[in-house]
Parts: structure tokens; C-alpha cells; sequence
């Protein structure tokens, strides 16, 4: 391999590396300062392109000079920061002190409405954007051409970290985001306008998601899928550099934008886990990242996180359970798709209340759970499509292979807390979808897997809920006696208080560990379940989509409920099925939905009804 070869390669890696550091650093700026995990900083990304490519070419038409290019990539980051300013006073200002797991669903919501809107705006085609002037032609490095705005690229990264570290040290507003980053609190004590500072740092930030967008369209077409597609990319940045630190995020810019770069020559089969195993890596030796520092634990969280009585059914809760479960099974009796409909609320809910046993019972939030929803689902399916075994056997394997997987990525999952533990639960499950989309020999890649379809006697939609009701009906109850049980009580004294738990001799790390192994197994048996009853699988099991539709469940349903989950599931699978078929915009009457019941009903269906019995006839 020649010389100048690797050194092109190594300068794409740099380029790429540059582009990557100006979107992570408005990223650990805002968490810096806020707290809050800005699912939406891809949504501010894919605006600052879609702008770009609607202004720059109508500047370029007056006079195609690179100053009416970057002039027209400087109002768009502009446009996308006013538009972050707006996203703040709305919705962030409200939900600063809540848990994690709420601001993350609440970003999410505006993920889908940004991308409904941006379909309805400019439509479904990608657009692609103009060459910059002055800049379109290659330049030869040891007889090997590279593209000139590449190389311009280069240098945008340090420019815009010289000019940050400016900012940060010269100015006042600068001193105040390094300060509130130290210690939010104090900065709010020494009578600093919060408010007004936090307004800022979402400007400063959403900004530099549009400047990375609009600096984009030369080499990229917009489309609507690119915020998710560098939203994980900029939160490993982030993790890897330290949550809070520019200096870490351009570090480890560095680093990802030349291990792929390179990666791709050494390990081409596995590029996309190349990313995420070093993020995981990071976090087991480093556990607040490269440059980072450990949370402080004030100030967050003025809702209950996690279940706080999980008393047995009373008589009208038994009541209510027994005329669902009746309802379930009546289905067959009414028509096919109803069965079809059911079977899913079924299996949903079994995933949904594995995930609210972690992140209610144990306080352990993950932002991947739909890993081993899918890892079982593909176990089943491998042994069904592979092998030539049937349902039987698969179906065992299914919470086996769910719960090996936990087992191991919660071994060093266990080990972190707080945002930490939740990247680093996202980190695995990346991994994992990574191994499942590119192991095309095995898993079929993102075709999947078809003919995965069940026994002889359980072939008819009827019996098959049948068996999906029994199963999953069965693995609830069994995790509900845990909760009720002492190795429960145990999870949730280690949730309230890990420090007491230890002093009284509680291996809390042990507990955990094995909590996140049982919820994993019985997630592994919900997509078994799921595999069967669809007849094929896909590396969409595995996505950053169904892990957040299965945090939205136990949202709706009631983290401080036992059996909230079970009904979230329901009425979000229920109106979601609804919804989709009726409207193209589907996305933004989900959105508006969870960020409605992040902000509106917190409690969830079951904080609800224990309200509506509570209050006086």
C-alpha cells in the first residue's frame, strides 16, 4: 500500500473528523450546561442542510463567490440557532430538573416532528446542494488527488475550537457556560440569570449543529434521515471526549474520524462497530470519558424516578387486569387483524415491563433495551432458518440468548451510573445492531430473516395468541414476584441509595448485575415471540427507534407503577396503529404526544388513575 495513499486516507479521516467535532461540540456544550441529552441536535443538523440548500443557491444566483457561499452557510446556522432558542423557551425550560429518561423522550418527540415537518416542507426526494465556489477542484498530494473543500474542512474543526476557546476564556458569557458546566447550582446561587444563560448555550449550540449541516451540502445531499444518522455518531463524540468538554470532543473527533478512515481498510466486515467499541472501551477504563468529569449529584430529578410502593392489586386493580386479560383472549372471536393487533400489545408489553423492572424498580436507565429484544428474536430465528429446528426449542433459546448478552454487556454496564451508564447501555446496543446489519453471511444483513414461522400446531393466528398470551402472561407474573420479593426490595434500596445499601452490606453491583440479566432474558423472549408471530426479523429489532417507542410505553403507562407498562404498551401500540394508516404525518402526532405526556402527565395512565380514585366523590 503506498504512502500517498495513507495519506489521503488519513486526511478524509481528518476532514470527516472536523465536520464531526463542529456538531459534537454544540452537543456537550448544551449538556454541559443543561444536563439534558438533546436527542434533537441531529434534528438541528439536518435543518442547518436544508436551509443551507434552499439559501446558498438563491445567493449563489446574484454572484457565485465563495463570500455569498459561506454567507448563505453562516445565516442558515443562524436560522437553526433562533430555531434552537425557540425549542428552549418551550419545551427544555420546562423539563431542565426532571430525569434523564424524560428529557431524552421529550427531544426525541421533536425528532419526529422536525422530520414530518421537514418532509412537508421540502418533500421526500433528497436535495442535493451546490459545489462551493472556489473551492471545487482537487488539489494533488504525492500524485494523489483530494478534493479542495475537503482539505478546507481540515481546518474548519481547529478554527471553530480556536474560536470557542476564545469565547469560553475571553468573554463573560463564555466564563458563565464554563462555570455553570463546573457547577450549575453555585452559578444559579450567585443570582447568574440562569434562564437567559441557558437561552444562550441552546443558540451556541444549535448553531453549531446547522454550521455543521450547511457545511455539508457540497459533499452530501439533504435528506430526512440525516439526524439520526449523525446523532449517534455525535453522542459517542461527546461520551468518548468527556460530557461537557470541547477540548474531549475534538480529541475524540480525532480519533473516530481516523479509526474509520482506516478501519475500513483493517476491518472492512465490521466498520460500523468499530465506533461504538471504542466508546464502550472508554467508558469500562474511563468511566466520564477522556476529559471528562463525574456528575454532581445536586439538582436533578424533582420527580420520583422509580416505583415507590409496589403494593399488591387491590380489588378494582384486580378488577381491571382480569377484564383485560378477558379481552385478550376474546379476541379470536372478533376478527383476524384484531388477533394480529393483540398478540403485539402482548409481546410490547412483556418488553415494556422487562425495561420498567431496570429502569423502575432498579433505577438503571437504558437507552438500548431493544438490543436484546432483537438478539432473542434472532436467536430464535437462527435456529429456526440455520439449523432446521422448530418453534420449541428457539422459543427456549430466545430468553437464553437475551439474557447471555445482558449478562455481559452488564457487567461493565453496572459498573457506571447516571448518563454514563445510559450511553454506555446505548454503546452495546449499537454494537450489537451493528454485528446483526453487517454479518450478512449469518443474519442476512438488512434483509434479515424470512420463514421464521411457527410449529405445525400453533400455525393458525389463533392458537399462536393463545401460546404468546400464555407465555407472556406468565413471564409478567414471574417478574412482578420479583419486585414483590426481597431481591426487588433489594434493586430498589440500591436505587434510592446505593452508598446506604453498600454500608449495610448490600452487593449492590451483584443485584444490579443479575436485574439486568433478568430483564434482558425476558426481553429476549418477548422478540422470540415476535419473531414467530411476523414470520421474519430485521435489524430494525435492534434500533434506536423501538428502544425509544419501548421508554415512551413505560412513560405512558407509569414508572411508579408495576403494572403501568403493561397498559402504556397497549394504548401506545393501540394508537399508533391507529394513527399510522390514517396520516403521512404520523411522526408528528407522535411527537406532539410524548412531549404532551412528558409535560402534562409525567405519572403516566397509572399515576392517572390513582389520582381520578383518590379524588373525592
Amino acid at each position: 500500500m503506498e504512502w500517498s495513499f495513507l495519506l489521503v486516507q488519513a486526511l478524509s479521516g481528518l476532514a470527516s473528523a472536523s465536520s464531526l467535532f463542529v456538531i459534537a461540540s454544540g452537543l456537550t456544550i448544551v449538556f454541559g450546561v443543561t444536563r439534558i441529552v438533546n436527542f434533537a441536535h441531529g434534528s438541528f443538523y439536518m435543518l442547518g442542510a436544508y436551509i443551507a440548500v434552499t439559501i446558498v443557491p438563491w445567493l449563489l444566483e446574484f454572484d457565485r463567490s465563495p463570500t455569498l457561499f459561506f454567507a448563505g452557510v453562516l445565516a442558515s446556522a443562524l436560522a437553526v440557532g433562533a430555531l434552537g432558542v425557540v425549542m428552549e423557551v418551550l419545551l427544555l425550560r420546562r423539563i431542565y430538573r426532571v430525569p434523564e429518561l424524560f428529557q431524552l423522550l421529550a427531544t426525541f418527540g421533536v425528532v419526529l416532528i422536525v422530520q414530518d415537518l421537514v418532509l412537508l416542507v421540502w418533500g421526500p426526494v433528497d436535495i442535493p446542494g451546490p459545489r462551493a465556489p472556489g473551492l471545487r477542484h482537487g488539489v494533488y498530494i504525492l500524485d494523489q488527488r483530494f478534493p479542495a473543500y475537503e482539505l478546507f474542512l481540515i481546518f474548519v474543526g481547529p478554527a471553530v475550537l480556536a474560536l470557542l476557546w476564545l469565547l469560553m476564556h475571553r468573554t463573560r458569557f463564555g466564563v458563565l457556560i464554563r462555570a455553570a458546566t463546573q457547577d450549575r447550582e453555585m452559578v444559579g446561587a450567585l443570582g447568574v440569570n440562569q434562564a437567559m444563560l441557558f437561552t444562550g448555550t441552546l443558540f451556541l449550540g444549535a448553531a453549531l449543529a446547522g454550521l455543521g449541516g450547511a457545511l455539508q451540502i457540497p459533499r452530501v445531499s439533504a435528506s430526512a434521515q440525516m439526524d439520526l444518522s449523525i446523532i449517534t455518531e455525535a453522542f459517542v463524540v461527546t461520551v468518548i471526549g468527556g460530557m461537557g468538554s470541547v477540548p474531549g470532543a475534538f480529541v475524540a473527533a480525532l480519533l473516530i474520524g481516523l479509526l474509520q478512515a482506516f478501519g475500513v481498510l483493517v476491518f472492512p466486515k465490521i466498520t460500523l462497530v468499530l465506533v461504538f467499541l471504542l466508546m464502550a472501551a472508554v467508558l469500562v477504563v474511563k468511566p466520564w470519558g477522556l476529559f471528562g468529569k463525574p456528575e454532581a449529584a445536586a439538582g436533578r430529578a424533582v420527580l420520583p424516578e422509580g416505583i415507590l410502593d409496589p403494593r399488591p392489586l387491590d380489588l378494582a386493580g384486580k378488577v381491571l387486569a382480569g377484564v383485560a386479560l378477558l379481552a385478550l383472549l376474546a379476541l379470536p372471536l372478533v376478527d383476524a387483524y384484531a388477533v394480529k393487533v393483540g398478540t403485539e400489545v402482548l409481546v410490547l408489553a412483556l418488553a415494556a415491563f422487562s425495561l420498567n423492572f431496570l429502569v423502575g424498580n432498579g433505577g438503571i436507565v437504558s437507552f438500548g433495551h431493544a438490543a436484546y429484544f432483537g438478539l432473542g428474536a434472532y436467536g430464535a430465528g437462527l435456529l429456526v432458518t440455520k439449523t432446521g429446528l422448530p418453534m420449541e426449542p428457539a422459543l427456549v433459546a430466545a430468553p437464553i440468548v437475551g439474557g447471555a448478552f445482558a449478562a455481559l454487556f452488564g457487567f461493565f454496564v453496572v459498573r457506571l451510573s447516571g448518563i454514563y451508564l445510559a450511553m454506555l447501555t446505548l454503546a452495546f446496543a449499537q454494537i450489537a445492531y451493528a454485528v446483526v446489519f453487517q454479518w450478512v453471511e449469518v443474519t442476512g444483513g438488512d434483509n434479515g430473516l424470512v420463514s421464521v414461522w411457527p410449529s405445525r400446531w400453533a400455525a393458525s393466528r389463533e392458537v399462536y395468541h393463545y401460546l404468546t398470551a400464555a407465555l407472556t402472561v406468565a413471564a409478567i407474573i414471574f417478574l412482578r414476584r420479583v419486585i414483590h420479593a426481597p431481591f426487588g426490595a433489594t434493586l430498589r434500596a440500591a436505587r434510592d441509595s446505593a452508598q446506604r445499601a453498600d454500608a449495610i452490606g448490600v452487593d449492590v453491583r451483584t443485584h444490579r448485575w443479575l436485574g439486568f440479566t433478568l430483564a434482558g432474558a425476558a426481553a429476549g423472549l418477548a422478540g422470540g415471540l415476535y419473531a414467530f408471530s411476523k414470520g421474519s426479523i430485521d435489524p430494525t429489532l435492534l434500533g434506536i427507534p423501538l428502544s425509544v417507542d419501548f421508554l415512551s410505553m413505560i412513560l405512558l403507562g407509569g414508572i411508579q407503577s408495576v403494572l403501568g407498562p403493561v397498559a402504556g404498551a397497549a394504548a401506545f401500540h393501540a394508537v399508533k396503529d391507529f394513527f399510522m394508516p390514517l396520516t403521512d404525518h404520523w411522526r408528528l402526532f407522535l411527537g406532539l404526544s410524548i412531549i404532551a405526556m412528558v409535560l402534562i402527565f409525567p405519572r403516566g395512565l397509572a399515576g392517572a388513575w390513582a389520582s381520578l380514585r383518590r379524588r373525592p366523590a
